[in-house]
């Protein structure tokens, strides 16, 4: 079973940081391209990051650029999302994802097996 898990969240001031982990199991954890996703109250979930483990190259939306990093440690089979200067708009439950696309991607219709969620709060 493709099992994804999420910790790290929090709650935190603006400008502030927080790293998020991902630990995967249940699945060869080169062959696929992990993505870090977020949902605010209301809103669409939408994609934040996602790593091809494979090569380590690396997409970021917009919004986030400049302040958050994806990264991962192979031999633990876990990506971590570091958010750096972190404001109250990046608010939401975070989730980690799978897909098995060999291009990257933040469509969360191309991801399948989804961690339970990590909530990260920013105050202002």
């Amino acid at each position: 079973e493709m099992l994804l898990v999420e910790s790290g969240g929090g709650l935190v001031q603006a400008g502030g940081s927080l790293r998020l982990s991902c630990a995967a199991s249940g699945f060869t954890f080169d062959d696929y391209i992990i993505g870090w996703f977020r949902q605010a109250p209301g809103k669409e979930r939408e994609g934040v990051s996602c790593l091809v483990i494979s090569t380590g190259r690396t997409y970021y939306a917009d919004s986030v650029k400049g302040r958050f990093t994806i990264s991962s440690d192979n031999a633990k089979n876990t990506v971590y999302l570091q958010m750096n200067s972190l404001k109250p708009e990046d608010t939401a439950v975070y989730y980690c994802a799978l897909t098995p696309f060999s291009i990257e991607t933040l469509d969360p219709g191309d991801f399948v097996s989804w961690g339970q969620g990590t909530q990260v709060t920013v105050s202002s």
